[in-house]
């Protein structure tokens, strides 16, 4: 069987009138359903890469040069305007701080929908129907009472459902998941870490999952990018990365996170790399069960 085009390619680097050189020929790959683990310490450029694969740079007056290919179409030339189509419906985006990212002055089912009418037309019925199905998905109460409430009354790790919801409501072949668990309790964490592989088998849906924290990249993740000063100086597959880093910078990471290494090279651990497509580093891509 021959090997797909990836969904996703990007060759890209990019400057800030105070920091140039801020990505430097940052070049990766995301193949369809697949979950792609950025790591870096805060600064490398993580969330750099995000916007830029957005195109949304210019908020933060920076400039991309290179190649941005997504779906075998390159995004570098597209017009703001076919960006708009994209952007939530082909590729979305969960932030880190779920408070500050929805709107404090709507209730929640107001901004699922009004998300679901960004890119689709039909009745409110309809458009009732894909909020509770989004809820639902992210394990949410669906019913009037919780539809109704303001981001202020809920907690964070529901508001953070609440974003993810938003982000699938169209089922986008990527999402794009900046440090989502950053604000959440260890045990919040674990509950979306959870939530995120579930969506990606069940929807098929390619995630870019961008951390600092290697302990969370390794325990979802097929593939591995570490990123060190706006470079990609290691990627592989996640047990490779994790048990034969080649990079010093990646030993060093690994190093403050101890046993790690030796968890993702036992067989039955719990980073044992996932069974599947990706398992031996076989970048095919599956059918999801549905869209």
């Amino acid at each position: 069987m021959n090997r797909e085009s990836p969904l996703l390619e990007v060759d890209l680097s990019v400057d800030y009138p105070n920091k140039p050189g801020a990505l430097r020929r940052v070049r990766f790959e995301i193949q369809p359903g697949e979950i792609l683990g950025l790591v870096g310490e805060s600064g490398s450029g993580k969330s750099t890469i995000a916007l830029a694969i957005l195109k949304l740079l210019e908020f933060k007056r920076g400039m991309a040069t290179g190649n941005l290919c997504f779906r075998d179409r390159e995004l570098m030339t597209t017009s703001e305007s076919e960006m708009r189509k994209l952007r939530g419906r082909d590729i979305a985006l969960v932030l880190q701080s779920p408070l500050d990212s929805l709107n404090p002055a709507l209730r929640i089912g107001s901004q699922l929908a009004e998300c679901w009418r960004a890119h689709e037309r039909g009745t409110r019925s309809e458009s009732a129907a894909a909020v509770e199905r989004a809820l639902t998905l992210v394990r949410l109460p669906a019913d009037e009472e919780f539809r109704r409430r303001y981001p202020s009354q809920v907690s964070v790790g529901q508001a953070q459902r609440v974003l993810i919801a938003m982000a699938i409501m169209h089922s986008p072949a990527l999402l794009i998941a900046d440090e989502p668990t950053s604000a959440l309790d260890v045990i919040t964490q674990a509950e979306i870490l959870r939530l995120i592989t579930d969506l990606n088998q069940r929807l098929g849906t390619a995630v870019l999952y961008i951390s600092h924290d290697l302990l969370s990249v390794a325990s979802i993740c097929h593939r591995i990018a570490i990123l060190q000063h706006g470079e990609i100086v290691e990627c592989g597959n996640k047990q490779r990365v994790l048990t034969q880093s080649v990079h010093p910078y990646t030993r060093q990471l690994l190093a403050c996170v101890p046993g790690l290494a030796t968890t993702a090279a036992a067989e039955d651990g719990p980073f044992a790399v996932p069974s599947g497509r990706f398992a031996s580093g076989d970048a095919r891509p599956i059918t999801p069960p549905y869209v």
